[in-house]
């Protein structure tokens, strides 16, 4: 299962086959079925083939990781802010202001039941099983970006794509850097989470 022909397929079934799959229109519980079937599929393969041990790193430089990540979160809140502003200003916080009950919930099943396993997936299996076949990282980390943005074309949203195809350089830059899957869970839950307050939820899905 270790072979480079054996990685290459199922490098293409799960990263390109499936997502573009998921834009195409079948009943939601057959996707919903492929979907759990792939997501144990990479568990299985984290835990018996590429020996993941799913737990917290002791040395991690929190200190560093914080101060990027509020940096990054302060330009994507003044960018994000302004674009609501004036694409649609009655949109800007509305959840949280009007609905506040429903923003916490949100942002809790958002960052606990969507982030982590769009992290373990694009971050923690696709680097543990692929980096060695990409000999330049920069390329390495370009495609991984445009993979987890194609993950996402059944938005069917052009702004979505190149969102998420530049949140995907951000979190492989600190995956590549920390190889926390944690680290990059909670930097994903941020950012995600502040384009849900700053009123861009149902452009990604959130209810409002």
């Amino acid at each position: 299962m270790k072979s480079v022909s054996y990685k290459l397929v199922e490098f293409f079934i799960i990263f390109v086959v499936l997502p573009v799959s998921f834009a195409i229109n079948y009943p939601i519980w057959i996707k919903g079925t492929i979907g759990l079937v792939g997501f144990i599929y990479i568990i299985v393969v984290l835990l018996r083939i590429e020996k993941n041990k799913f737990k917290i790193a002791p040395n991690l430089n929190w200190k560093a990781f914080w101060k990027r990540t509020f940096l990054h979160l302060l330009i994507i809140a003044a960018i994000t802010t302004t674009y609501v502003w004036f694409t649609d200003k009655s949109q800007l916080f509305n959840v949280m202001l009007s609905n506040s009950k429903l923003w916490l919930f949100i942002l809790f099943f958002y960052s606990l039941f969507s982030v982590y396993p769009q992290e373990l997936i694009y971050r923690t299996f696709f680097f543990q099983r692929y980096e060695s076949l990409f000999k330049n990282q920069w390329v390495f980390i370009i495609v991984n970006a445009a993979l987890f943005s194609l993950a996402h074309i059944f938005f069917r949203n052009t702004l979505v794509m190149f969102l998420t195809f530049i949140g995907g350089i951000l979190f492989a830059l600190t995956y590549k850097t920390t190889k926390s899957t944690l680290l990059v869970s909670i930097e994903h839950a941020i950012y995600g989470c502040w384009l849900f307050t700053v009123g861009m939820g149902n452009m990604l899905g959130f209810p409002s």
